[in-house]
């Protein structure tokens, strides 16, 4: 059984309002996954504050929102896994807001499982290459995109030749069965920890 509730992740009152209903609903909270999160390709002199902003509120300071309005009711044994992003990890052309955010998110993970490991509170992070989402799909049709006015499909699978150990991208299944081991009990000795899932781009 689940249940849907809408949530403006940039408003941290609109985050504890979104918790309380999952806690009416439920009676508990033993999993966090922070999966929202937007991409947006921008060369720096056009990088205004609207657009950094935004791009802070939605993939980094939602993050922390949640995990603040939720830990309260998190007990011993609860984890949180934070989806980041490939791009936490290195940086890349017209992409520094983007980057800058995921980054955070990836030291935001390493810090929270620092301080609430002593809880028995674990706190990881997943960072996919691209997924094919059709949020990815409008940000790489922009021409400031690493495509280069590339069809998207050709730019992707091209990629993946190129870049990737198993010549090919992640699916979203993929991503998702991720964090369902990081959460589950199998990895109770894991945390503080950003695990690459991307059909080995970036092998660590």
């Amino acid at each position: 059984m689940a249940r849907h509730i809408s949530c403006d992740v940039r408003s941290s009152a609109d985050v504890v309002r979104a918790t309380s209903a999952a806690l009416a609903w439920s009676g508990r909270l033993d999993v966090l996954v922070n999966n929202a999160g937007m991409s947006a390709w921008r060369p720096l002199q056009d990088i205004d504050d609207a657009f950094w902003a935004d791009m802070l509120a939605v993939n980094l300071s939602s993050v922390l929102y949640t995990c603040r309005a939720a830990l309260p009711h998190l007990e011993r044994g609860a984890s949180i896994v934070n989806v980041s992003s490939l791009a936490g990890k290195r940086g890349s052309a017209n992409n520094t807001a983007y980057c800058a955010a995921k980054f955070g998110v990836n030291g935001l993970t390493q810090s929270l499982a620092k301080e609430l490991g002593p809880r028995g509170i674990r706190v990881n992070a997943v960072c996919p290459v691209y997924v094919e989402t059709d949020g990815l799909r409008e940000a790489l049709a922009s021409p400031q995109s690493p495509t280069n006015g590339q069809p998207v499909d050709a730019y992707l699978s091209e990629f993946a030749r190129g870049q990737a150990a198993l010549g090919r991208l992640p699916m979203a299944e993929e991503i998702a069965a991720a964090c369902v081991m990081l959460a589950s009990p199998d990895a109770g000795a894991i945390t503080g920890q950003c695990v690459n899932v991307d059909c080995g781009v970036l092998p660590q």
